[in-house]
C-alpha cells in the first residue's frame, strides 16, 4: 500500500454505492519528461512521509468569521494564521494567493465566503465560445471546444468559489462531453456548465429543474425526444433519467438517517428507496420534452442547446403516475406533472444527507463524520429562515463546519481527501499566473492516465462520475477499515507516473494544445527571487500550494535536493529556473500535498 493510501480518509458509516467504474482512458497528447526533475521528484516521493506543519485551526467565533473576543468568556480569539487561511481557501476554491490569504485573515472566513457567494456570475462558458468564434458550420459536430471553455473557466474566471462549487456539482449531476453526439456539443456542454454556475448558490429545487430541462442532460440521459407509451408498437418511455435522477441526483439507493447512515430493516438489510415500479412510473413524467428552437440558427447561434427543453403535450404520457408514495392523476398536464414530481424528489428526507455528504467529499474530506453530515443536512432542510434547499447555506455549512476547520491536532491521521488531478492542475495555473500563449486556451481532454492528468473537466467516463462516493480501494489497508477514498478510483501506478510527467513538463515549459498554442507561466518572478535560499522558497510554496501541511522533514529533504542543483544566484539562469521548477514539482508530487487536510 502506498503512503498516499495510508493518509486517505476514513468513513464512519458505509456508503451505498459500492460499484466500481473504470477511469477514463481516452488517448491524448503526451508530455515530454525532464529526466533530472523526474529523478528528484522520485526521491521525494519515496522519502516524504506523514506529518503536517499546519497549526490548529481556530474554532468557535473565528470559524464563523468573528475577530472579536469570545462573548462572555473574556478570552480573545487567537488571530487566524496564514496557514489556516490558505487551507480554507484551498477548500473553498482552487488556490490561495498571498493577497487572498491576508484578506481572509483580515475579515474572517465567513464574511469572505459570504462576499464570494454574493458576487455576480462571471463570464459564461456559452459567451466565451461565441466570442472565440466557435459558432461555425465546419466544427459543428466537434466537442473539443468545450474542453477549451472548461479549462478557461476554471483557470481565469474571477468567481473562483462559484467555479469550484460548480465543478463539484458537475461530478454529482453528471453530463459528459464524451457522451454527447450530434449538432453543437460544445455549446450544449457550455450551457450545462452555465446552469451549474447560475444555480450553485441558489436553491436546489431550481437547480434540479434547470438540470432536468437542460438539453445536454436531455441528450445524455435520454429525456430529449422521449415519448409516451404506445400500446400498438409496444413502446415505453425511456427510464434512464428517471432512474438516475433518483439514484445519483437526489435520494440514492437506500433510505438514510439524517446523518447519512443507512436505515436497515429488522433483519439488518438496507432499506431501498425505490423499486422498478417507481422508475417506470416516474419515467412517464419525463416524456414529451424536446429542443426549443426559438431563436435558433444552425451553428451560428445554436440557442436550441441553451434554451430549456420545451414540452410537446401530445407526446407526454397521460397515464397515472405513482412513485415514492406520491400519486399524479391521469391526464395531468405535463408541466404540472413535472412540478409535482420534482417537488416530491426535492422534499424526500434523503436529499439533505445524500447531497450534503457528496459536497463534503468534493470540497473537504472523503469520509466525514455522521455529525458533520447531519449538520450539513440540517442546513439543507432549513437555512435558518425556514427555507429548504438553500445552496448558499449548504455550501457555508460544508466549508465552515467545525470538522472542516479543525486543525491537525484534532484530526485523525486518515482525515482529508486526495486532491483531484484537475484541481491540482488548476491550482498550479492560478497560483503562478499561467496564461494562454495565443488567448485560445487550447487545453484538450487530458484524461489519459499514462501521458496526461488522468482526468479532465466535464469528461467523466459515465454518469457515475470519475469515481464513486462509496469507492474503497481494494486490497489495501483502506479496504480493511472500509475507508472510502473516491479519488483513488482513478489512481494507480500508471496515473501517478503520468501525472508527475505531465506536470513536470507543464511547470517548466507549459501545456501544449498545439505546436503554436500552450498554457504556460510567463515568469516565476517571486520564486526565482528566492532560488538562492531553498528554505525560504519552500516556505512560500508550502503555504501557497499545501497550506503549510508539509512536515519539516519533507521540507528539509526537498531543500537538500534543490540545493544540489547548480545556481549562480542570477534569477534568469537555467540553474535558478531548474531549482524553482524542481521545488514546485516535488511539492506537488509529495503525499503531504496530494492528500489535502
Amino acid at each position: 500500500m502506498s503512503i498516499i493510501e495510508e493518509k486517505a480518509s476514513r468513513p464512519t458509516a458505509p456508503r451505498p454505492e459500492p460499484e466500481r467504474v473504470d477511469g477514463p482512458n481516452a488517448a491524448t497528447p503526451g508530455a515530454v519528461p525532464l529526466v533530472a526533475l523526474s529523478a528528484l521528484a522520485s526521491a521525494v516521493l519515496v522519502a516524504c512521509g506523514g506529518g503536517s506543519g499546519e497549526t490548529d485551526s481556530r474554532l468557535g467565533a473565528q470559524a464563523v468569521g468573528s475577530r472579536s473576543a469570545g462573548a462572555g468568556t473574556g478570552t480573545a480569539v487567537p488571530p487566524l494564521s496564514a496557514a489556516e487561511a490558505a487551507r480554507f481557501l484551498q477548500q473553498a476554491q482552487f488556490s490561495s494567493s498571498a493577497a487572498e490569504i491576508e484578506q481572509v485573515r483580515a475579515i474572517g472566513m465567513a464574511p469572505w465566503l459570504a462576499q464570494q457567494m454574493a458576487a455576480p456570475l462571471g463570464p459564461t462558458g456559452w459567451q466565451w465560445l461565441m466570442d472565440q468564434g466557435y459558432n461555425r458550420e465546419d466544427i459543428i459536430f466537434d466537442s473539443q471546444y468545450s474542453d477549451f471553455m472548461a479549462w478557461n473557466q476554471l483557470i481565469t474566471a474571477p468567481d473562483a468559489v462559484r467555479k469550484r462549487v460548480a465543478l463539484a456539482w458537475s461530478e454529482i449531476l453528471v453530463v459528459s462531453a464524451s457522451g454527447l453526439d450530434g449538432e453543437s456539443p460544445s455549446f450544449a456542454m457550455a450551457a450545462y456548465w452555465d446552469v451549474l454556475n447560475t444555480h450553485a448558490f441558489g436553491n436546489f429545487r431550481q437547480l434540479l429543474e434547470a438540470i432536468t430541462l437542460n438539453p445536454a442532460m436531455g441528450a445524455y440521459l435520454n429525456t430529449r425526444g422521449n415519448q409516451k407509451e404506445d400500446l400498438v408498437t409496444g413502446r415505453q418511455p425511456d427510464e434512464n433519467y428517471a432512474r438516475e435522477v433518483m439514484q445519483l441526483f437526489t435520494i440514492g439507493l437506500y433510505r438514510l438517517h439524517p446523518d447519512g447512515s443507512i436505515q436497515r430493516d429488522g433483519s439488518g438489510r438496507p432499506m431501498e428507496t425505490y423499486g422498478p415500479s417507481d422508475v417506470s412510473n416516474l419515467a412517464r413524467v419525463f416524456t414529451g420534452y424536446d429542443l426549443d428552437e426559438t431563436g435558433h440558427a444552425r451553428a451560428t447561434y445554436p440557442v436550441a442547446f441553451r434554451n430549456p427543453m420545451t414540452l410537446r403535450e401530445r407526446l407526454h404520457s397521460r397515464l397515472e403516475m405513482e412513485f415514492l408514495g406520491a400519486r399524479i392523476a391521469a391526464n395531468t398536464p405535463g408541466a404540472e406533472a413535472l412540478r409535482l414530481a420534482l417537488d416530491t424528489l426535492f422534499n424526500h428526507p434523503n436529499v439533505g444527507p445524500f447531497i450534503g455528504h457528496q459536497l463534503i467529499q468534493r470540497l473537504v474530506t472523503s469520509a466525514p463524520s455522521p455529525q458533520y453530515v447531519a449538520r450539513v443536512a440540517a442546513a439543507f432542510a432549513d437555512n435558518g429562515a425556514g427555507v429548504r434547499g438553500d445552496l448558499r447555506a449548504v455550501t457555508a455549512a460544508v466549508l465552515l463546519d467545525p470538522e472542516a476547520r479543525q486543525g491537525t491536532a484534532h484530526q485523525a491521521p486518515t482525515w482529508g481527501k486526495l486532491r483531484e488531478p484537475v484541481v491540482r492542475c488548476v491550482q498550479w495555473a492560478r497560483t503562478f499566473g499561467a496564461v494562454s500563449s495565443d488567448g485560445g486556451w487550447r487545453m484538450h481532454d487530458w484524461s489519459d492516465p499514462s501521458t496526461a492528468l488522468g482526468q479532465s473537466p466535464l469528461r467523466s467516463p459515465s454518469v457515475f462520475n470519475f469515481f464513486r462516493p462509496g469507492y474503497v480501494p481494494p486490497n489495501t489497508a483502506l479496504a480493511l477499515g472500509g475507508q472510502t477514498a473516491p479519488e483513488f478510483q482513478i489512481t494507480n501506478e500508471t496515473s501517478v507516473a503520468g501525472y508527475i510527467n505531465f506536470m513536470e513538463n507543464a511547470i517548466a515549459f507549459g501545456i501544449y494544445g498545439s505546436s503554436t498554442s500552450k498554457l504556460w507561466v510567463p515568469s516565476y518572478d517571486a520564486e526565482l527571487a528566492l532560488s538562492g535560499d531553498p528554505p525560504a522558497l519552500l516556505a512560500r510554496l508550502n503555504l501557497l500550494l499545501a497550506a503549510g501541511a508539509l512536515s519539516q522533514a519533507t521540507l528539509d529533504l526537498i531543500a537538500q535536493a534543490i540545493a544540489s542543483i547548480y545556481s549562480t544566484g542570477a534569477n534568469t539562469d537555467w540553474g535558478s529556473q531548474a531549482r524553482v521548477w524542481s521545488a514546485i514539482l516535488m511539492v506537488m508530487a509529495c503525499p503531504e500535498y496530494l492528500v489535502q487536510k
